[in-house]
């Protein structure tokens, strides 16, 4: 299992827009075989800013899901939202271990 957390800043006049387009982008991705977890949360004292956690299969779906036309559009559509570049940062499974990561619960 990889997880990712993408940190994003948006600028305040775009935040409906981002959260339109990211809810976008979070709804096809749940759908590929390899993700098991796809969440988009916001923080609750500063609306700009957004957490994507996305928990993949292997670090193969992981690649696989940038190749996707919908993570595409995403990406490109987002780029101008953006207050600053995106990071993201990678973590292992500790618990659940991988079976209990399920899509399911999604």
């Amino acid at each position: 299992m990889l997880i990712v957390h993408v940190h994003v800043r948006v600028k305040p006049e775009a935040v409906a827009q981002f959260r339109e387009a990211t809810l976008e982008n979070a709804r096809a991705s749940v759908r590929e075989a390899g993700i098991a977890r796809f969440d988009v949360v916001e923080r609750q004292d500063d609306a700009t800013q957004f957490v994507l956690v996305e928990v993949y299969r292997s670090a193969e779906a992981a690649a696989a899901h940038k190749e996707t036309a919908h993570y595409a559009k995403w990406r490109d559509t987002v780029a101008a939202m953006m207050a600053e570049p995106r990071q993201s940062v990678k973590f292992n499974a500790v618990f659940p271990d991988s079976e209990g990561w399920s899509s399911d619960a999604v």
